[in-house]
């Protein structure tokens, strides 16, 4: 069992984290987070996009392999399965998309490409935070009885198909973003797919995943992560809209939502 300070511990973490939604949203209707569209000098010393986006989410997975360890649950098959599904997710953010990034950083103007290291120390931050709840609800808070093994599966597979859509929305917009990006830099319009209803669908799919995260784990901690997600991605998602509109005038398609389909 945990101790008092463990639960403590997690419990303090765990409230923080909810009470960093509203402030999230808050803060962001003043002042944008100065990279990719919105990046501009005056934040300190950067680093290259690529390198930016290892580190800040590199706890995601090196603070999950060693919080597991240390779980009652750490051999349990359904706390396998749920960390893996998160691993999933980071396992492509932290090292595929970076790859993927630096070639397309390579053909890029190198002043567009800086993200400064204050935004990733915050978002190093964030993530061992987050690591650390999902991780540690996974592997030792969680309810696993055999009790309601048949629920647990259920909610599962249901969660499972809901976090799949939004990755694969979230990880196809990525890459066709990284594709429209010219040699100069230069921004165009996105088209196809989900761009035809929102202008960032890429956003859209991780708070999809999300989503279905929260449904597979029935947790407080993926409730937050959630809300959080929401809170961070669509304030963003908002000022990459209004950036685009002011940006392509009359040739942006006035149809296009935000980031929620026929809602925002």
């Amino acid at each position: 069992m945990a101790s008092l300070t463990d639960q403590n511990l997690f419990y303090y973490c765990l409230l923080s984290h909810f009470l960093m939604s509203p402030a999230t949203i808050i803060s962001l209707r003043f002042i944008q987070a100065p990279y990719g569209k919105h990046y501009h000098a005056g934040w300190g010393p950067t680093l290259s996009p690529p390198l930016a986006w290892f580190l800040m989410e590199s706890p995601t997975i090196w603070l999950t392999l060693l919080i597991l360890p240390f779980g009652q649950h750490r051999s349990n098959p359904k706390a396998l399965t749920l960390i893996s599904v998160f691993l999933l997710h980071y396992i492509h953010r932290t090292f595929i998309y970076p790859i993927r990034l630096h070639k397309t950083s390579l053909q890029r103007s190198k002043s567009a490409n800086r993200v400064p290291v204050s935004i990733a120390l915050m978002a190093f931050s964030y993530n061992l935070l987050n690591a650390y709840l999902q991780a540690r609800w996974v592997s030792h808070y969680a309810n696993y009885s055999e009790l309601v093994n048949w629920l647990f599966w259920g909610r599962f597979l249901v969660g499972l198909g809901i976090f799949f859509c939004g990755m694969r929305i979230n990880v196809q917009s990525d890459m066709e973003l990284l594709a429209l990006k010219g040699k100069d830099g230069g921004y165009k319009i996105p088209k196809g797919g989900w761009f035809e209803s929102v202008s960032c669908p890429n956003y859209f799919g991780e708070i999809v995943e999300w989503f279905g995260w929260t449904f597979m784990t029935w947790s407080l901690a993926g409730l937050g992560f959630f809300l959080y997600t929401c809170a961070n991605l669509v304030p963003r998602a908002h000022a990459n809209h209004r950036w685009y509109l002011e940006k392509f005038g009359e040739d942006y398609p006035k149809s296009r939502k935000a980031v929620i389909p026929f809602v925002y």
